[in-house]
């Protein structure tokens, strides 16, 4: 399985929303897309900055995926909650599940180290791969990749076109 962890865009007003802050979570999220991400399961928080997300993601990398909003994805859950649910999917799915901080940080770090620390946090719209071989277990992972929202945003500049601010 490969889990892929995506980190909400900027949060502010709904009416602020248009514009830059958008801009650069879409080409975040288009980033996902040149770096060859296809995933089979497309989640998100039922929040709805990560659900907006989620719409820029299945835009950019699935447009035939439909989202799934799941509670274990919401702020104020377990990383043992996410990881419960990992677990139900098959082993050969790719899963992008887009939510908050600090929860996808401690799924990442409870999959990459075997519990769950406060030093692996995820800044807004950027994200993380995780390759789990030996099905969903803590410490088994192998990380894949690391990327910062900058760093989406500049490869997705390469599908849009535009420069990343």
């Amino acid at each position: 399985m490969e889990c892929i962890l995506f980190r909400h865009g900027i949060a502010v007003e709904p009416d602020e929303w248009e514009g830059t802050e958008e801009k650069r979570t879409r080409q975040a999220a288009q980033g996902l897309a040149v770096l060859g991400c296809r995933p089979t399961h497309l989640l998100t928080s039922p929040f709805v900055r990560a659900y907006d997300t989620a719409r820029f993601v299945r835009t950019a990398v699935c447009p035939s995926l439909k989202i799934e909003t799941r509670e274990e994805l919401a702020a104020g859950t377990t990383p043992e909650q996410l990881v419960g649910f990992l677990h139900t999917l098959p082993s050969d799915a790719v899963v992008l599940c887009v939510g908050h901080e600090p929860l996808l940080g401690e799924v990442a770090s409870l999959l990459l180290c075997g519990k769950v620390l406060s030093n692996f946090p995820l800044k807004k719209a950027g994200a993380a791969s995780l390759e789990l071989t030996d099905g969903v277990k803590p410490g088994q992972a192998r990380l894949c990749w690391w990327l910062q929202s900058g760093q989406l945003r500049a490869l997705g500049k390469r599908v849009s076109g535009q420069e990343a601010d």
